[in-house]
């Protein structure tokens, strides 16, 4: 039997040759951002940010994944990891890491949203591995659990194509809200005060992404495809991100729909985008904190594991992503204390392991049937 991976500590050194190897690759793969941004980069992110900026940043990283590297040579008994990330960093630098500069980018028909794939791998994990590590829940749960590779390449999956994502979210939502005139409703929401268009915003995306969270959870079918987001074991900050995309179609759907509709004013829609691209991996993350009172305003952590919980008496509970009160208006709400869930996943499935396989996997068979005989039933 294999034993489980140990915990990484601070001090031995590899989690200082683990930054650096991260830093490293964010790094080099920037580079052909800047040499290819018609096809690896998104028009719509590119409005957020400059170019002058991302040369600033990228050579940041690249010093960055340096100094770690050094510390790692430094500390660890082990050099590899430490000259894979010298590795890397030199080659980054010869096909011009130093050097890049922005320019005009021209038209293209497709692209892969690479930019929005680094930046926001870079600012989750500068984010929240160090508050893993310093207040973890599951102090036991190893950084490199058996399928954080399966876990990472949801991540990527979902950000490399975003454009396809966007395209059968928004078309569908567009084809029948597009000729109803509502013109003056966007007017009118965009004059409301900044705050109550904040707020009106989150509350009716989390009041829709609500329902449709819940029906995925009470038709069997559909339950197929998002219980594969509940299947992980390992709450931590990549785990939000292993969702099918029929289930990400749908939901992403139920929260472009009253975005749309009410026609909010850029600077909302854009706050509301980085919030939540933010907050679906807090309340995931493997961390302890529990935020004091605010964790009755704002779904948290410990609120969002006991709707991962694996034991069957507490199915059913905390489906809304933003706010606990939309679960207090219909009888889902459930927030012990500050009592954790003992464990997470899925108890009466079965599932396969590796992205591809559980790609498929719901279309042919349900995990709760092995045979294909037995009747499909779920209490979540």
């Amino acid at each position: 039997m294999n034993s489980k991976p140990k915990r990484l500590k601070i001090g031995e050194g590899k989690i200082s040759g683990y930054v650096s190897i991260f830093l490293a690759i964010l790094s080099f793969l920037a580079v052909f951002c800047f040499k290819f941004p018609e096809w690896l980069t998104t028009p719509e992110f590119r409005e957020v940010y400059t170019g002058e900026q991302m040369e600033v940043l990228l050579a940041s990283v690249i010093i960055a994944s340096f100094f770690f590297a050094v510390l790692s040579f430094l500390l660890s008994k082990k050099k590899k990891y430490a000259l894979i990330g010298l590795m890397i960093i030199v080659i980054t630098v010869l096909l011009g890491g130093f050097r890049v500069e922005a320019s005009v980018v021209g038209e293209s028909k497709w692209h892969l949203g690479l930019d929005w794939l680094l930046l926001d791998l870079l600012l989750m994990a500068v984010i929240f591995i160090p508050i893993e590590l310093v207040w973890p829940k599951n102090p036991d749960q190893p950084r490199f659990h058996e399928e954080w590779r399966t876990d990472l390449v949801y991540f990527v999956v979902s950000h490399l194509f975003i454009q396809f994502f966007g395209i059968i979210i928004n078309a569908p939502v567009i084809a029948i809200f597009g000729g109803l005139g509502l013109s003056g409703i966007h007017a009118w929401v965009q004059n409301l005060p900044f705050g109550i268009e904040l707020f009106l915003a989150f509350f009716v995306t989390d009041f829709c992404q609500y329902w449709a969270h819940r029906f995925f959870h009470s038709h069997v079918y559909l339950w197929r495809f998002h219980s594969i987001h509940h299947s992980t074991q390992n709450m931590d900050w990549l785990a939000g991100s292993r969702t099918h995309f029929v289930d990400i179609c749908v939901t992403r759907c139920a929260a472009f729909l009253p975005l749309y509709i009410f026609g909010f004013s850029p600077l909302v829609f854009n706050i509301y985008i980085l919030f939540m691209a933010v907050h679906a991996v807090m309340i995931h993350a493997n961390t302890r904190i529990n935020f004091g009172f605010l964790k009755y305003i704002f779904a948290t952590p410990q609120y969002h594991h006991w709707h991962h919980c694996e034991d069957p008496k507490y199915y059913g509970k905390n489906f809304a992503t933003i706010f606990p009160f939309i679960d207090r208006m219909f009888g889902t709400y459930y927030l012990p204390g500050n009592v954790w869930p003992e464990g997470t996943g899925v108890h009466e499935g079965n599932y396969p392991k590796g992205y591809l396989k559980q790609m498929v996997h719901p279309f042919t068979k349900s995990p709760f049937d092995n045979d294909l005989s037995m009747e499909e039933r779920t209490k979540r």
